[in-house]
């Protein structure tokens, strides 16, 4: 009876309603939706610095009751004021002297405590300097590194050119266990004579086809812009150093277990951009770190100190040391000029002019540490040889030209090829016996003012180059192909990478950061 009431507007409602409802009963969206929402509420949280805002003390102020000296009972001042007091004026300006605003720059050494940003200063900056000591004591170069040395590398390769016999490919097959505990064919062993190093690297693309970004291997370490990120060179444990435009320095260690800290650790021994970080294997208790505003300090972490190593009024762009000297430091400082320091003597040993405008990054040969490459907003790369470089006669190896700024200058593992990053949208590949043999591979390094510039690092051999791009991705360049190859593409990725860094010991683990403060860690599944 009630349905001969209904009209044929609400009949066809009803049956709408229905159709609608069984519809949804098909797709089973309800329960989709249920899931959605718990695996939202389940979401991996993002790791970050911690900061406490400064705490300023409370400070009682007292109620004072202003009372003239008739209602107190009290005799008048009758000195009144002294005869000579026009005299005495006249006389004040000559010895008030101007306050003149100090400096933020300290000039000397800095406590890691005064230095540490965040809370629980002390008990925090002790985890880290344990944690950099426990590493520093142990042997860098694995386990398996010193028992394969004698019976596989018996004879050292000549060191008089830059293509030496220092790289060593053999033809045994050995098995590799370090990737992510899996047992993978290595074909080919390479081995840094300076490093004092064995690199296992497979001859396939699978683990770069492998290589994923995990929730977990994202942190967000420092404010602002990202300058530099670089790996501890140890097998142990997994540690980033990163320095960002407010002069702040982050160490990251991802391994660790400590919910409260999220293992990371965020130091301002700079006021300014920091333009490198220096973490040698062989004293990674001492951490070098340059800085825009002229300063060069060291980290030393038995004395819980940030060190003054050096200062100047003029700007250090880069720093660097060669991979089998840790007494000796090179830096780019105004435009053009590089210093060579001795740390021992705490004095300047060279200076030279190298370009005609600031010198970018200075890098030098794996296999000939002689063999020095630095690029420059001139628009040049070089490539020097320091044992010809004497008095101001001055003279290239090699000259390599972009019509733009050159931001990188790297060597490849073999030091038999050199990669170029410039702001004229190239990246140059320069090889051969002389470096006689030069390609111009196009990729979009336009950054912008907002942006770190790109620099095209190598990997683990000469294979791949890695540089990101403005998509949020890294593009994987082949200087065989002379193209991009690959790019690796992660939802994980909210922003776009710029400068990285490749683990000297552990195959297919990158680090890119970003101009928000970000460090996305790649590894092989």
């Amino acid at each position: 009876m009630a349905s001969q009431k209904l009209t044929e507007y609400e009949r066809q409602r009803v049956e709408n309603i229905k159709r609608n409802a069984e519809m949804v009963a098909a797709l089973k969206l309800h329960s989709k939706a249920a899931t959605l929402s718990a695996a939202t509420a389940k979401r991996h949280r993002t790791k970050t610095y911690k900061t406490s805002p400064e705490k300023k003390p409370k400070t009682e102020t007292p109620i004072v009751i202003r009372r003239s000296l008739r209602t107190r009972g009290m005799p008048p001042d009758s000195k009144g004021l002294p005869d000579d007091f026009s005299d005495n004026f006249d006389k004040t300006p000559k010895s008030v002297s101007v306050i003149k605003p100090q400096s933020p720059r300290v000039l000397g050494p800095i406590s890691m405590v005064d230095a540490f940003s965040g809370d629980g200063e002390t008990e925090s900056n002790k985890m880290l300097v344990g944690t950099i000591l426990s590493i520093a004591k142990e042997t860098q170069v694995g386990v398996s590194v010193k028992d394969v040395n004698d019976e596989i590398f018996s004879e050292k390769g000549a060191l008089g050119s830059c293509k030496s016999e220092g790289f060593e490919s053999l033809g045994t097959e050995k098995v590799d266990e370090s990737l992510s505990g899996k047992r993978k064919l290595v074909k080919g062993v390479v081995k840094n004579e300076y490093l004092d190093s064995l690199v296992k690297i497979e001859k396939s693309d699978q683990w770069l086809e492998s290589l994923d970004l995990k929730p977990e291997n994202v942190a967000r370490l420092l404010p602002g812009r990202i300058m530099v990120v670089k790996f501890f060179p140890c097998s142990s444990v997994r540690m980033i150093a990163a320095g960002n435009k407010f002069g702040n320095i982050a160490f990251w260690n991802v391994d660790s277990n400590n919910e409260k800290e999220d293992g990371i650790y965020l130091y301002r021994p700079h006021t300014g951009p920091i333009s490198g970080i220096l973490i040698h294997q062989h004293s990674m208790s001492k951490i070098y770190s340059s800085c825009y505003d002229g300063f060069i300090r060291l980290m030393d972490a038995e004395k819980e100190v940030f060190d003054l190593v050096h200062s100047c009024d003029d700007t250090i762009f880069s720093l660097s040391q060669q991979p089998n000297n840790s007494e000796t430091l090179y830096f780019a400082e105004g435009r053009g000029g590089l210093k060579v320091w001795d740390i021992r003597t705490g004095k300047s040993s060279k200076n030279w002019m190298l370009h005609e405008d600031r010198i970018n990054t200075i890098n030098f040969n794996s296999q000939n540490p002689n063999i020095m490459a630095t690029s420059s907003t001139d628009g040049t790369a070089c490539i020097w040889d320091l044992r010809s470089m004497s008095g101001h006669k001055l003279k290239t190896l090699k000259t390599v030209s972009h019509s733009r700024a050159v931001h990188s200058a790297y060597f490849s593992p073999s030091g038999s090829s050199l990669a170029t990053t410039s702001l004229d949208n190239k990246v140059g590949i320069i090889s051969g016996v002389n470096f006689e043999d030069a390609c111009m591979i196009y990729h979009d390094n336009w950054t912008g003012r907002w942006l770190s510039s790109f620099r095209g690092i190598w990997g683990w051999d000469d294979s791949y180059i890695f540089i990101g791009n403005m998509k949020r991705g890294v593009d994987v360049i082949s200087p065989s192909q002379k193209r991009t190859v690959m790019t690796l593409q992660s939802p994980e990725m909210s922003a776009i990478p710029c400068r990285f860094d490749a683990h000297p010991y552990e195959i297919g683990m990158l680090a890119g950061a970003t101009s928000g403060g970000q460090v996305y860690l790649w590894t092989p599944c």
